[in-house]
């Protein structure tokens, strides 16, 4: 008989968005320097918790990282990707915003950036993150 999975072999769930203003550009942001890639450009996010949608959990990364309040109904689901945290395996799911209330700022990393669509390819990102700029740029 198989034994169950614990719950640290499970997957990480975390969730990113690509916020997309009028004129096409797409917000990244930095990685804290001491964090795990530190340094590299992503997609704002984070884990979701217990209890939480990917959705919901998306629009409370946005509001603690960014200051910017985001609906679940405009979160559309964009592209998937499967990576590492550590000696965990993950799962980063991506959705795509164009509308959202406030101005987008650096709170939690150290910048943010607005880029063009096929200025992702040349950005230094995470493993994870490559496959989901990637499929932003393949939606122009």
């Amino acid at each position: 008989m198989p034994h169950p999975a614990s719950a640290h072999s499970l997957p990480m769930l975390v969730v990113a968005a690509a916020l997309i203003a009028a004129d096409g550009r797409i917000l990244v942001q930095q990685r804290p320097l001491n964090k795990h890639h530190g340094g590299l450009w992503e997609f704002p996010g984070g884990k979701v918790e217990p209890g939480e949608t990917p959705e919901a959990a998306l629009a409370r990364e946005l509001a603690e990282e960014l200051g910017i309040g985001v609906e679940a109904t405009d979160l559309h689901p964009v592209a998937f990707s499967r990576g590492s945290a550590g000696d965990r395996p993950m799962v980063l799911l991506l959705y795509r915003a164009e509308r959202w209330e406030g101005t987008a700022q650096a709170i939690e990393a150290p910048a943010i950036r607005w880029v063009a669509p096929e200025e992702l390819a040349a950005l230094a990102m995470p493993p994870a993150d490559r496959p989901l700029a990637e499929a932003l740029m393949a939606l122009r």
